[in-house]
């Protein structure tokens, strides 16, 4: 068996991997946990020695990163080079901040000192989208190496190139080899991996299907998970907001990505009384949209990651159109090499419809008007999945008081939802459950030790 890797701009084939064979997953996972023992005994000053050096290295061949990410997974190279630079900083911050997050945590008891201090588990391994694809993995890999853990990396079979390169930069940056490795495995191999008693813990991105598979097998061999299932994210805007400013950011919330990313604004909520501003702006907005070759820096819109996505979206689209909802402006596919779908806009959303129930992946934006902020937030909350929200409006106090009542894992108001390595990241309902990022992202993975002293 191959993995494959594509080009969806073109639909032609790059290069093809083998796949691990059982030997070489056993020689792999044996230097990892051997590799354990030593890294998580290396000086933290000296590891971030090493984070340091693999942050320049990004930013020094950003351009060269970014274009492997565009031909592999179609986002526009602009975006792609951005991803690449977001992973810099996220090695820059936990270089710089991991030592203050893993410090003794002191607490007064009856025993003459008591205290919780944070080990690493062991080996963690991650099973990653495509989506971001370097993103996404550094993200856990970053924080878990850090703290001492070991980082083993199952990417999305889509984008071996990309899973390949990072273990490269790794190993450019001289970490030691064992320390962060990548497994060009089929998905048949990745329960024999969860349940092997070397590997401590597990960290999965993907659908929610994939998602409860991973923490039955995961919570049969009592290993801690973290799960980020995809999200169906409200972008509410109420009556008194800056409608002008809000189409401005909804254009990127929903078609960042081309619309393939988890905290995408996926559902428009917006109040009946700028409904049709907001109708109106948002079009105009999506008119002049370039749509084209995602190796050209003036295009906004490039293809879909894959045919199969394409179809889902476009058979999402046909559904919800059947049972009653209007297209504002796309709605098809585009003829042609690659997997492109025009940008499109959806009214006259009702329950029932995949618009409405399902998560959209790709650049679909469903409309859906409410009559105040109450009923929008029902709407909001109207959802399996819980991962975040956007919220417009100039009331901050009236915004802070919703903020408690969505029922997601982050709330943005008057921005877009984002992540950003100094805040917790994650969902709650079927968007999956512990967080990435931040110094809660971090402890996700250590051993939280009481040591008590008389």
């Amino acid at each position: 068996m191959t993995l494959q890797s594509i080009n969806p701009a073109t639909g032609e084939l790059i290069q093809e991997f083998p796949e691990l064979t059982t030997e070489q997953i056993e020689e792999k996972l044996h230097q990892a946990h051997r590799e354990f023992a030593v890294w998580s005994q290396v000086l933290m000053k000296d590891r971030k020695k090493y984070m340091l050096r693999l942050a320049d290295i990004l930013k020094t061949r950003k351009k060269e990163l970014g274009t492997l990410l565009t031909q592999e997974m179609g986002k526009p190279i602009t975006q792609a080079v951005s991803e690449v630079e977001k992973c810099a900083w996220v090695c820059e911050y936990y270089a710089s901040e991991t030592e203050n997050v893993l410090q003794d945590e002191l607490i007064n008891t009856d025993a003459l000192e008591s205290f919780v201090r944070f080990d690493p588990l062991g080996v963690i391994f991650a099973i990653m989208p495509w989506n971001f694809a370097f993103w996404q993995v550094m993200r856990f890999a970053v924080p878990a190496v850090m703290a001492g853990n070991i980082g083993v990396l199952k990417h999305a079979s889509n984008v071996p190139q990309s899973a390949e390169m990072i273990e490269h930069l790794f190993l450019e940056a001289e970490f030691p080899a064992g320390v962060f490795q990548n497994f060009l495995i089929s998905s048949s191999q990745v329960e024999g991996i969860i349940r092997d008693s070397r590997v401590a813990a597990v960290t999965f991105t993907g659908s929610e299907f994939a998602g409860s598979k991973v923490a039955e097998e995961a919570g049969s061999e009592i290993k801690p998970t973290v799960l980020e299932l995809g999200g169906s994210d409200a972008f509410i805007v109420l009556d008194d907001a800056d409608v002008e400013r809000a189409c401005d950011v909804a254009v990127m919330a929903r078609l960042q990505n081309n619309g393939q990313s988890c905290i995408a604004a996926k559902r428009f909520i917006v109040l009946r009384k700028v409904s049709q501003e907001f109708l109106r702006l948002l079009k105009r907005r999506y008119e002049v949209l370039k749509i084209g070759d995602p190796m050209q820096e003036e295009t906004q819109i490039g293809p879909l990651a894959t045919e199969s996505i394409r179809n889902d979206l476009a058979r999402q689209v046909n559904e919800s159109v059947t049972k009653g909802a209007k297209v504002i402006i796309g709605g098809n596919r585009i003829e042609g090499k690659g997997f492109f779908y025009t940008p499109t806009i959806l009214i006259d959303i009702q329950p029932g419809m995949p618009a409405y129930d399902e998560e959209i992946f790709g650049p679909v934006a469903p409309v859906i008007v409410v009559e105040d902020a109450e009923q929008a937030i029902q709407v909001a909350n109207d959802t399996k999945f819980g991962l975040g929200a956007s919220l417009w409006t100039r009331n901050i106090e009236l915004a802070k008081a919703i903020a408690k009542r969505l029922q997601v894992g982050s709330v943005f108001i008057n921005g877009i939802v984002k992540s950003d390595p100094r805040l917790p990241f994650g969902g709650i309902k079927k968007s999956g459950y512990g967080r990435e990022l931040s110094h809660y992202g971090m402890k996700a993975f250590m051993n939280i030790k009481t040591v008590w002293i008389q």
